[in-house]
This record gives C-alpha cells, structure tokens and sequence, in this order.
C-alpha cells in the first residue's frame, strides 16, 4: 500500500483554519524588515523559535511579526507566497484568516486589495484558490465591529468571503452580546461567518458562537467536549469543527491524551483539519498535520477523505467552486 504521507500529499486538500499572519517565512520577513531599515530579533531561520507561553504571549509576538510589512505592495508579496505555498503541497481551496488589528499600518481596504491581489497573483501562477476572513478582536468595541462590517460591504472582492472573531476568549470574557449586532450584519450582507470558540473559553464560548452570534462553523470547538450535551447538539446541527490538533497540543493540551479528537469523531460531529500557525508550528504542513492526526486518533485513509469533504461543504464559496472542489476528490478516490 501507498506510504500514509504520499497518499496525503497527493490527496486534494481544502483548509479552513489558518491565519495569513502565521505563513510568512522568516526570509521573506527579513526582507521587508531590511527596506525598513530593521532588523529581525533572530536570524530569520530561527525567528519563530519563540518562547510563548500562552494566546497572549502568541498574540503579542504576531503583532512584531506583522510590523515588517511595511506596504501594501509586500501584504500582497506575502498573499501570493501563501497561495504558492499551500499550492505546492496540493491543497485546492483554502480559506485564511487576516485580522486587522495586527496591521494597523494598514487601511481596512488597503488590506482587502493588497490580499486578493496576492491571491489571485497566486492562484494564477498554479497556487491555491485562496479566499480570506477578516477577523474582529475581542477587544473591540461594538462600534469598531460595526465598521468593519461596513467597509467589507464596501470595498468586497470575490476573496472576501466572511467575518471571523479571535483574541485571548479568556481574558476577554464573553462578547457574544457586543458583537451580536455586526455579524447579523455581515450574515444579512451575504458573508459566511465563523468563530474561534472553544479554545481559551470552555463550552460557554462555543454556546455563545451558535446562540448570540449564530456563527456557520466553529475555529477549534474542541472544548465543546466537555459538555455532552453540546455534543449532541453540534452532531445533530452538523456544525462544522475547524480543528488545529497540533496547534491545541502546543498551546491548550498539555497532556495529549486529553484532546477530544477521537471523541468528537467517534460522536459523529462534522471535523475538518488545519494548521492554524504553521510558521509557529515549525513550518508547519497540512500533509504533516493530517499524518500526525491519522496517528494520534487512528483515522482511516476513508476518515481523511471525509474531512476533505467536510471543508468543502463548509467552504464560504460558491456552488460552482464546490462542485469542482467536490469532482477532485472523487477523482483521487476512483484512481
């Protein structure tokens, strides 16, 4: 039988979790510092060899990442090396996350342009049909929620595809009622939403994710877990759950043996797999994340294909690019 690995890379892959902050290499950073007249903290190999030790440690860090990109003609550079990237390794369609407050030399629509002018330079080029999510901050206020809304109505591309919500759940408490009224509004404008929850807050994050924000699908929601109840709901409903195993291992899971991968699938919930911060992983890959999650939850070759199929139903695009997402996976599994 085929190697697991070389079955996986040749498998067409779709990701749904991974934030566009965390898949710019350390040379291409050194670069744009050096315009600037900056240096990197490390060498550019070992810039990513960094010692957080919680989300707001990580949080912290992403925002000095994120300072080296001085332009937006760079943002653009750093969409085209993402879509190349995940290209390269036979992923599709990909949606990643950008979130605003790491870029606050950027305009919103600054950021909007510069990304899809790097996605579609790399799909162009043979990369990956990447899609993008602009993501609030718990911090936020309701009022700066709300204009985010308003200027992805604004100035949407055919790469903006949702509204997305991250930061530290834990230190910010629970939000859901402030930022109720912004994704209603991004639902009503027609975007997909989706919400990190269940990472830094327990059930009650991925309680207020379904109720107050009425979010398509979950980023992590692995602590859902916990409750089972909200088990039973979230199989029943089929909300799909974006889950980064190796990614929750670093940062939530300190014994490995209590991650709830196995459980969740074992229940019949709707699971995809991501990389989440694969620059902060190691270089992270998503054939790699896969490998390690066939192992770590004893999942069939069947099981992986079936998270395929998963992120394609879950994808924010339109019933054209699922249709062909949904042929090349038939195709692989015929050959």
């Amino acid at each position: 039988m085929e190697d697991l690995t070389d079955f996986l890379h040749r498998m067409p892959k779709v990701e749904l979790h991974v934030h566009l902050e965390s898949t710019m290499p350390g040379e291409l950073l050194a670069r744009f510092a050096a315009r600037q007249g900056r240096s990197l903290p490390r060498p550019a190999e070992r810039l990513y060899d960094c010692s957080a030790e919680d989300l707001s440690d990580f949080l912290a860090f992403l925002d000095g990442i994120c300072s080296y990109v001085g332009t937006p003609e760079e943002l653009t550079e750093a969409a085209e090396h993402a879509a190349l990237a995940a290209g390269e390794e036979n992923i599709l369609y990909s949606e990643l996350i950008l979130n605003p407050t790491h870029w606050p030399q950027f305009t919103v629509p600054e950021l909007i342009a510069a990304v899809t002018e790097g996605f579609d330079r790399g799909q162009a080029a043979g990369g990956a049909d990447c899609r993008f999510t602009l993501s609030l901050s718990r911090t936020q206020t309701a009022e700066e929620a709300a204009a985010l809304v308003e200027a992805m109505t604004a100035y949407r591309t055919p790469r903006l595809a949702g509204l997305s919500i991250d930061g530290n759940e834990a230190l910010a408490g629970r939000t859901g009622e402030r930022f109720r009224p912004a994704f209603l509004a991004a639902k009503a404008a027609g975007f997909g939403c989706t919400v990190h929850a269940g990472e830094s807050s327990g059930p009650e994050g991925v309680r207020d994710a379904l109720d107050l924000l009425e979010a398509d699908r979950l980023d992590h929601g692995v602590r859902a877990a916990e409750d089972p109840e909200l088990v039973a709901r979230l199989v029943r409903d089929q909300v799909p759950l974006n889950i980064c195993l190796t990614s929750n291992l670093t940062l939530l899971y300190r014994r490995p043996e209590e991650h709830p991968l196995r459980q969740l699938l074992d229940a019949g919930a709707a699971v995809t797999l991501s990389r989440d911060d694969p620059t902060f992983l190691g270089g992270l890959t998503l054939t790699e994340e896969l490998r390690r999650a066939a192992e770590f939850a004893r999942m069939s070759r069947a099981a992986l294909l079936r998270c395929q199929e998963t992120a394609v139903d879950a994808a924010f695009c339109g019933p054209e690019t699922k249709a062909a997402l949904r042929q090349a996976l038939a195709e692989f599994q015929r050959a």
